[in-house]
């Protein structure tokens, strides 16, 4: 195999982004169809591309010609097609969150095993530039250790429309759907969580059938102590600011930042104490998918590791839903469901 063929499923919003990684991957990656049930919409990114079009996405891996699938469709069928997916042969690049429920993570997890087909759970932090610089000084131990990490996902879904989301049978909780950013990124850094606290609100999105806004303190390994804030009808700037606070310096960045901000303590030779802050650039990318399919790419030309795999994709899930719970019983500690 010299390329991966992919097929795109979801090509309305976020799907087209990922057809435009493939193309940046063009030395190993090749689009050789698009699914989507809007016609119109299929019709027109398939025109655009040269490739078929499916409307039906089990018509679609009964045909086949590809070797993954990338998803890029709503929480709740993940699993349904992810599965389906790699009972066919197929390997899968699912957008995150990977779902909304525990059961429905460890059935991808399962047939992932089952199947021993490739799986990436496309949790796009982890490939933000400002992030992975941020990682990389905190693993080198620049700053020290860890003792206080903290993330915000701040956007405002009041005006995106409402469609799935607001879905009121299959609720989309905010603090996995959205929040899923800020709990995968203090997970790749300091590791998982052992217990959360969170309470949560509903007071822009009075209609929604979801909490709006949740805030969770966190305990991770090495006694490190964490916070998320989720809001998704925050009237301001999307912006994901982390904070991560060591012995000896403190990193903050922002994935729409172009550069991020070190903070390293000096003394000067009479005894003063300084911060001085060292101000890194740093490229904007903060939906880099074409990593992700590139990573995705050596997975399976070349048998690589898959870093944000079935598991890391559902135990971000696992800290999310344990802030569902927590808000749900006024703040009660709650252990994350982790998957088996």
């Amino acid at each position: 195999m010299e390329k991966v063929r992919f097929a795109v499923v979801g090509v309305g919003g976020l799907g087209k982004a990922h057809i435009k990684g493939i193309f940046n991957n063009s030395s190993k990656a090749e689009l050789v169809c698009v699914c989507d049930n809007d016609e119109a919409i299929a019709k027109k990114v398939a025109a655009d591309n040269n490739v078929p079009y499916y409307l039906d996405f089990y018509e679609m891996i009964k045909v086949g010609g590809f070797d993954c699938v990338i998803l890029v469709t709503p929480d709740y069928v993940h699993r349904e097609h992810a599965v389906a997916a790699m009972e066919a042969g197929y390997h899968v690049l699912c957008e995150k969150p990977l779902a909304q429920t525990m059961d429905d993570c460890q059935a991808m997890v399962d047939a992932a095993r089952r199947t021993g087909m490739k799986f990436m759970t496309g949790q796009v932090c982890r490939k933000a530039p400002g992030f992975m610089k941020a990682k990389e000084i905190v693993d080198s131990g620049e700053i020290g250790e860890l003792f206080y990490v903290e993330s915000e996902y701040a956007h405002d879904y009041q005006f995106l429309g409402k469609p799935w989301r607001w879905d009121p049978v299959h609720l989309r909780y905010s603090v996995i759907g959205g929040g899923c950013h800020a709990i995968d990124l203090l997970r790749w850094i300091a590791g998982n969580p052992t217990k959360v606290a969170a309470l949560a609100n509903r007071k822009v999105l009075s209609d929604w059938p979801v909490d709006d806004c949740t805030i969770a303190i966190m305990q991770f390994p090495n006694n490190v102590a964490g916070k998320i804030f989720c809001g998704i009808g925050v009237k301001r700037d999307y912006t994901m600011r982390t904070c991560l606070y060591g012995t000896k310096g403190t990193v903050i960045c922002d994935n729409k930042s172009p550069e991020i901000t070190l903070y390293r303590h000096a003394v000067t030779d009479n005894g003063k104490h300084l911060y001085p802050a060292e101000k890194i650039p740093v490229d904007i990318a903060n939906h880099n998918v074409t990593a992700e399919i590139a990573d995705m790419c050596d997975a399976i030309l070349n048998n690589t590791p898959i870093e944000c795999d079935a598991i890391e994709g559902s135990n971000t899930v696992a800290v999310g839903m344990a802030c569902v719970m927590s808000a749900a019983k006024g703040g009660e500690m709650v252990a994350p469901p982790y998957v088996k």
